[in-house]
């Protein structure tokens, strides 16, 4: 797929598997989550894994082994959504094991011998990287995310127009970064790839100021826009605070519910928006009886599962 082709259609996406767990993206339950997201007219899958560095200072980032996905899983995995007709974006990122935000990962701006520096850990970074690049260019993936919510990486412009050259010597798809959320403005090498993508988790009634807060940010570059993640928890007081997964409340699908409704109405009148990898979907389901005590993102068995659906059969319009 080439920027034209892309920029010619809508994106009705889903992020599956989180966070790539070893052993979980092979077998029955895995080809049963996947084969039930399509009930969701997606016509996209963010495959997305995880792999560790031990703090938010390190500078090794460990993906060879547990507990991230084998390379056997994730070639299976791109197979099995390509097989359902499905456009492909794979999603290799980094987390810390200490359970660190790896928005924290930082160093000093100028190097200091015996300290940890940005130059050891973008070797690292690059090296794994550049392997599921390999990967995504052998299987055919449309799309490749190249990270996801680096804040304090994003200052590193140099370093990532580098490691962007590197991987288009190796790969021949479309190439996007997903910076956090409020930082569309801050990012100052979107030039570099081929889609600006961002997480979407603004609040409920915030979704108007925001969107133009994000057109005014991104509207000079002339590149293609979407949400690489975007999505509510199913529990009380989620849809003011979206992207805090640990936020105490009871289970609601009805306001997870009432979350996507506001957040589609807002997105499908903005013309350059073109659309979603909504956040998430498992690669194991829970049971359909338990939905309604399950408070996490995935809308599976929810009522938001049928808006999502409607939404996206709809091509992307309310």
């Amino acid at each position: 797929m080439n920027i034209e082709q892309f920029n010619k259609e809508t994106v009705n996406g889903m992020t599956w598997g989180w966070t790539g767990v070893r052993g979980t993206w092979e077998g029955s339950d895995a080809e049963f989550s996947m084969k039930a997201m399509t009930a969701l007219n997606v016509n996209w899958a963010a495959l997305s894994l995880g792999a560790l560095q031990a703090t938010a200072q390190s500078t090794t980032i460990s993906y060879k082994e547990e507990p991230t996905v084998t390379d056997s899983e994730v070639r299976s995995a791109i197979r099995r959504a390509k097989e359902l007709g499905l456009k492909v974006c794979l999603k290799p990122v980094v987390n810390c094991a200490d359970g660190t935000w790896r928005a924290h990962i930082n160093f000093f701006d100028h190097e200091v011998p015996g300290e940890p520096s940005w130059s050891e850990w973008f070797a690292s970074y690059e090296e794994f990287i550049l392997h599921y690049a390999v990967i995504a260019e052998e299987e055919g993936c449309e799309m490749l995310c190249i990270g996801c919510e680096m804040v304090q990486t994003d200052k590193r412009e140099a370093q990532w127009r580098a490691l962007i050259a590197k991987v288009r010597a190796v790969y021949s798809g479309l190439i996007t970064y997903n910076c956090d959320k409020y930082q569309e403005g801050n990012v100052a090498w979107w030039d570099a790839v081929d889609i600006i993508s961002s997480s979407g988790y603004y609040p409920i009634d915030e979704w108007e100021q925001q969107l133009d807060r994000v057109e005014a940010s991104i509207a000079g570059y002339k590149k293609p826009f979407f949400f690489m993640e975007a999505g509510c928890p199913s529990r009380e007081g989620s849809p003011q605070r979206p992207n805090d997964w640990s936020l105490p409340g009871a289970p609601s699908g009805v306001e997870q519910d009432r979350y996507y409704k506001a957040m589609f109405e807002a997105c499908s009148r903005r013309p350059w928006m073109q659309g979603f990898m909504l956040w998430d979907w498992p690669a194991r389901l829970y049971a359909p009886q338990d939905a309604p005590q399950n408070d996490d993102y995935c809308m599976y068995a929810k009522p938001a599962e049928t808006t999502v659906s409607e939404y996206y059969g709809r091509g992307g319009a309310v």
